[in-house]
């Protein structure tokens, strides 16, 4: 379902996938089946979104963004890809970053270029993500580190699960 209020240039779009209203979708986006593209999104020509994916509202995938399967963005995350951020920068180089399987990224967070969140790795709300995160770990904070098992078992330590509010 492609909502009548969203910019949908691709034409590539599954019909299980569902795009909401006030998203830009470029034309060579490629978007997996059964995902859910909430509304205020927009995704460039070379951002991978894989299937049974959900972005929540107010999320940009710019070029050479890639989420994998089953990943979760939370609302208002940001990705960034371009290290050295300048108007009409002629020396623009095109750098990745990778959500794998299985990853969630929870609300307003910042994810930093080249990056790879692994599979199964959480990123916990309103953190800064600075390095890779590897698989199965929870990191949180700015800049975001892992939160040991003990530190998720005690709630009096960093907010406890405050972290995984969505």
């Amino acid at each position: 379902m492609i909502h009548p209020l969203a910019d949908c240039m691709c034409k590539n779009i599954p019909e299980s996938t569902n795009i909401w209203q006030f998203c830009v979708v470029f034309p060579n986006a490629t978007i997996g089946h059964n995902s859910n593209i909430c509304s205020h999104c927009l995704i460039e020509n070379e951002a991978i979104v894989g299937k049974n994916c959900t972005i929540k509202c107010g999320v940009q995938l710019w070029d050479g963004i890639i989420l994998e399967d089953n990943v979760f963005i939370g609302a208002n995350v940001t990705f960034t890809n371009d290290r050295y951020p300048r108007s009409k920068n002629e020396d623009w180089v095109l750098l990745k970053t990778i959500v794998h399987k299985g990853a969630t990224i929870v609300a307003g967070s910042t994810i930093l270029l080249e990056i790879e969140i692994s599979e199964n790795a959480m990123v916990g709300a309103g953190s800064v993500v600075t390095k890779s995160v590897p698989v199965g770990e929870l990191w949180v904070g700015n800049p975001a580190k892992k939160l040991n098992n003990s530190e998720i078992m005690n709630k009096n330590t960093i907010g406890g699960d405050k972290y995984l509010t969505f």
